[in-house]
Parts: C-alpha cells; sequence; structure tokens
C-alpha cells in the first residue's frame, strides 16, 4: 500500500463510464471498508487544480501547444499531490482518484504523440516513487464511447477530438496495462453499471484483504 493508505485510480477514455463507477465504489468502500474514502479527480482535486481544469477543458480557448497542456496537467497534479492525495493516505484513508498519471500517457502522450521519456521525467518530478496502488482500466468499443459522450449533449476540448485520437488513446492504455499487468488491471466496461461495478470489486478484493 502506499504510505499507510491505499491509492486506487479508474482510467479509461471518454463515455466508459468512470465518474459513475468512481461514485459506486467509493459508497461500497465507505459502508464495507471502515475506512475514510476520498473520491477525486484529476485534473483537479483542489481549489488550484479545478481552476486549472477548466483551462484544459474550455473548449472556447484558442487551440493550446501539446507542452503547455501536459505542463498544466502535472502543475494540477503537484498541488492535488501535496494539498489533497498525500495527507489522506498519510491517515490511513482510500483514494479513489478519477484519473492519474496513467491518462497523462495515454491522452498526451498515445493522443497527442508527445515523447514518452518527457511525461516520465515530469512523473518522477512531481510523484517521486508515489504510484497507484491498482489502476483500473475501464475498457469500452469506441464507437459505443462515442455514442455516449455525444448524448452529453454539450462537449469539452478534450470529448470534441475526432475518432483516430481516441483510437491512440485507447492504443496506450492497452499497451500499458499490458507492460504492467499487476498494478493495471483491465476491466470490462461493456454492460450496466451494477455488471461493472461487480468486475471493479472482484479486482479490489485481493487488495483489501
Amino acid at each position: 500500500m502506499t504510505n499507510s493508505g491505499l491509492f486506487i485510480t479508474i482510467e479509461g477514455t471518454e463515455g466508459v463510464g468512470k465518474s459513475t463507477q468512481c461514485r459506486m465504489l467509493c459508497d461500497a468502500l465507505s459502508k464495507d471498508s471502515g475506512r475514510t474514502v476520498l473520491a477525486t479527480r484529476e485534473p483537479g482535486g483542489t481549489e488550484l487544480g479545478e481552476a486549472i481544469r477548466g483551462l484544459l477543458l474550455d473548449p472556447g480557448l484558442p487551440a493550446m501547444h501539446g507542452t503547455a497542456e501536459l505542463l498544466l496537467v502535472f502543475a494540477a497534479r503537484a498541488e492535488h499531490l501535496e494539498r489533497t492525495i498525500k495527507p489522506a493516505l498519510a491517515a490511513g484513508g482510500i483514494v479513489v482518484c478519477d484519473r492519474f498519471t496513467d491518462a497523462t500517457f495515454a491522452y498526451q502522450g498515445g493522443g497527442r504523440g508527445l515523447d514518452a521519456t518527457l511525461i516520465s521525467t515530469l512523473e518522477t518530478l512531481v510523484q517521486g516513487q508515489l504510484r497507484p496502488d491498482l489502476t483500473l482500466v475501464l475498457d469500452l468499443d469506441l464507437t459505443l464511447a462515442a455514442r455516449r459522450i455525444h448524448d452529453r449533449g454539450d462537449l469539452d476540448r478534450f470529448e470534441q477530438e475526432r475518432g483516430a485520437f481516441f483510437e491512440r488513446v485507447r492504443a496506450a492504455y492497452l499497451a500499458r496495462a499490458a507492460r504492467e499487468p499487476e498494478r493495471m488491471k483491465l476491466v470490462d466496461a461493456n454492460a450496466d453499471p451494477e455488471t461493472v461495478h461487480r468486475r471493479l470489486l472482484d479486482q479490489l478484493e485481493p487488495l483489501l484483504r
């Protein structure tokens, strides 16, 4: 475990149901684990982080250079770690985070084509040795995921990307999961929310035990 706490991240492309599953997982852990459970998200998790999130997602702003986007993501993460995640873990809590650095490798690395070595350097600078104890990657057919996204109505800057972008993002997630099978667990998200929730709990049970 990370410090005395437990750090769980939930990942996946747009439209896979991450936010729903984060809520359901936190509710279940709060009832059954007997520990304090913190639900948080990236970019975000702090007042400054949420302000940076607004910059990153606002479709009304001019197009952003990939390196600027990457640095904003890690600036928000640095604040998030120091103000929110590390204190919760040090207190023995369970942190459930909607996206973390795997998303950066997938979106800015896979999607934008930025150098993975640069991302790794920033990861070490900002996080040191801290990594999630478990990362649950929700995987869903991109056609279905796109349908869910467009059903939402107003789309943010990432949601407006074309299919080829999300193909690269998904491929990056799958490649990372294949390289780190002990930490990253692929979960089939092509089912109703309750079924997907049970699949997440099945993956989490050994760690809790």
